[in-house]
């Protein structure tokens, strides 16, 4: 089968492409979702122990960074749209990069869009509180989202690029506005981070559950892959994208979680409800009222989520028909706008149906586990594209190596692997899920070919 992407034209003229910070904006946008506005509260609940809450935080960071590193070589080596999918191919051939991309688009995409926009929408009528009994309102809510985010995106990378620029920049700013303030506030009040741990010394495992929660919350550093085709200088720019942009997420979860555990003792913390944590920490902070200005920052945040993915999720699709293993009818870019307009179209459709039918709650019960396993064979990748390609001289390359790489391997499947003993059914969905996609992989290998014989 060939691999036209390797040597493809890319997605824009360069007069079209967008530049660091853009692409910037859609990595930290991309990344800083709503899980480091509610999960602190389940690690204080199983934990117990302000300090290793933060050091598990510190810990993730790490691991995102030398992440984040592994994939800058990759990407300054392979800049083409389509990321993962695109070094799994070259390393593993094209079943590994087709099931890489069909969990994409059920699970790592599509799931994550709907179940984004539905919390956006959960988020939006407590802003402005209004009766919703049936549900219809939320649900529309999050459809109106998901098809202006697909509107932009579809209008080309200048007007996308806008909008992501916009959210993003104003999203960071009332991220700093809060964090600043709470600094102040707990400063001026004489609060201290909360002395001693609330629970004995916490379990192992607990210990591990927590540290896949926090490498969760910072999935997402390896988004600038995915839109390598529409950056200018993919090369040279790419992994400073990845590196510094993953910095950047870190700082901010640190400094967010200081403000929480200064802000509210452990138990306070561990108290139901213990979902939404920024809420409780700014109520403690400034009173009940500016309970609704941090659910407003929270609707900030998914939107440019949604509006991340919305961009990022159909390169890969469209990377995969260019390759002829999904239907053609995907590899056409618009005329006048040259982005995968019909890929993006693609998966919103797909996500309206989980917003629709709720089915993607059962998704994402397991997408930890099927997404832990790709980032090690992606990571993994390094190994043969050191062996197989000449370096240019110029080439970004990771540090440590092949000792980080190695490390961050053995992490992720080690995450892989305490997910399998803890959650074996989970596991078997997530298992099912994947091995779905090779009858289709088949069937379309088989269909390109007929193609191809024909002409």
């Amino acid at each position: 089968m060939s691999h036209p992407s390797i040597s493809e034209p890319s997605l824009k003229s360069a007069a079209q492409k967008i530049g660091w910070f853009t692409a910037s904006c859609v990595l930290v946008s991309n990344i800083i979702g709503g899980g480091i506005f509610t999960t602190t509260g389940i690690m204080a609940r199983d934990l117990g122990d302000p300090m290793l809450i933060l050091l598990l935080w510190f810990v993730g960071a790490l691991f995102a960074l030398g992440g984040a590193m592994v994939y800058g070589e990759l990407g300054s080596a392979l800049p083409h749209a389509g990321g993962d999918y695109v070094y799994l191919r070259e390393a593993y051939g094209p079943l590994v990069a087709f099931l890489n991309g069909w969990t994409s688009f059920t699970i790592g995409f599509g799931a994550a869009v709907a179940a984004s926009a539905i919390s956006f929408s959960s988020y939006a009528l407590r802003v402005v509180p209004i009766e919703d009994e049936q549900g219809w309102l939320a649900k529309g809510l999050s459809l109106s989202l998901l098809w202006i985010a697909t509107l932009m995106h579809c209008r080309g990378i200048g007007t996308g690029g806008r909008v992501q620029l916009l959210l993003t920049t104003t999203k960071v700013i009332a991220i700093g506005g809060l964090i600043l303030g709470g600094l102040a506030t707990v400063a001026g009040h004489g609060n201290e981070l909360v002395a001693g741990p609330t629970l004995p010394q916490p379990t192992l495992g607990a210990s591990a559950i927590a540290l896949v929660i926090v490498t969760y919350c910072y999935l997402g550093w390896n988004v600038a892959g995915y839109i390598a085709g529409d950056i200018a200088d993919p090369q040279r720019t790419v992994p400073k994208i990845m590196i510094w942009g993953t910095a950047f997420v870190a700082v901010i979860y640190l400094l967010l979680n200081v403000v929480y555990l200064s802000a509210l003792s452990i138990s306070e913390l561990a108290r139901e409800p213990i979902i939404p944590v920024a809420e409780k920490a700014a109520a403690a902070l400034w009173g009940p009222q500016s309970g609704r200005l941090i659910a407003a920052l929270l609707c900030l945040s998914i939107a440019g989520a949604v509006s991340a993915m919305t961009w990022a999720g159909p390169r890969v699709y469209w990377a995969m028909a260019r390759d002829g293993v999904i239907s053609p009818w995907l590899a056409r870019l618009h005329p006048r706008t040259a982005v995968p307009a019909r890929a993006i179209v693609f998966q919103s459709l797909w996500a309206s149906l989980l917003i629709l039918s709720g089915t993607f709650e059962q998704l994402l019960v397991y997408s930890g586990l099927v997404l832990s396993l790709f980032m090690a064979l992606t990571l993994s990748t390094i190994f043969h594209l050191r062996r197989t390609r000449v370096v240019n001289p110029h080439q970004y390359r990771v540090p440590l190596y092949p000792f980080l790489p190695a490390a961050l391997v053995i992490g992720a499947l080690t995450l892989v692997i305490y997910s399998l003993v803890q959650r074996p059914i989970e596991s078997l969905y997530g298992a099912a899920t994947v091995l779905s996609g090779i009858p289709l992989y088949y069937f379309w290998r088989r269909h390109h070919n007929l193609l191809q014989h024909k002409s």
